[in-house]
């Protein structure tokens, strides 16, 4: 039986507990193996070929292959494991961070300069902040994106 998760009314937020690890650990080990050159030659050379060879859900080979970082993490990914995913396409933290908000980089790195996002709204599912199922993905990158049938 799961454990009461009142984290879970947190508006834009997975939270990596025992029951996403759990769900995550082929994904992750997947992301692990990227640390090694050849890992990364093979998996840049032919991605599907690579991850059939791991017993991830075709959910989560779907959602790597997309690059969406918010869909690996519902599927049980762990940003740390997801970022030799982003290393491997020449990407930094930053820019996957921007990527999950819909920001550009410099977006991204204006808001957290500032302060981050703001409590106000965002304290739990329904209300009405920048976090807010409704108002995500945001910023230029989303826009563009929308504008052009892409997903952000």
């Amino acid at each position: 039986m799961a454990l009461d998760k009142p984290y879970l009314d947190v508006p834009g937020t997975i939270i990596f507990d025992a029951e996403q690890s759990r769900k995550g650990y082929w994904l992750n080990q997947f992301c692990m193996s990227l640390m090694k050159a050849a890992n990364r030659e093979r998996f840049k050379a032919d991605e599907k070929a690579y991850l059939d060879e791991w017993p991830m859900t075709e959910e989560q080979k779907q959602a790597v292959m997309a690059r969406d970082l918010n869909w690996c993490m519902k599927t049980g990914g762990n940003i740390y494991f997801l970022a030799k995913l982003g290393a491997t396409d020449g990407l930094s933290f930053q820019q996957m961070a921007g990527s999950m908000t819909g920001m550009t980089e410099q977006e991204y790195r204006d808001m957290m300069i500032s302060g981050g996002r703001s409590v106000e709204g965002n304290r739990y599912i329904g209300e009405d902040g920048t976090a807010q199922a409704h108002r995500q993905p945001q910023g230029a990158a989303a826009h563009a994106a929308n504008a052009t049938g892409k997903k952000g």
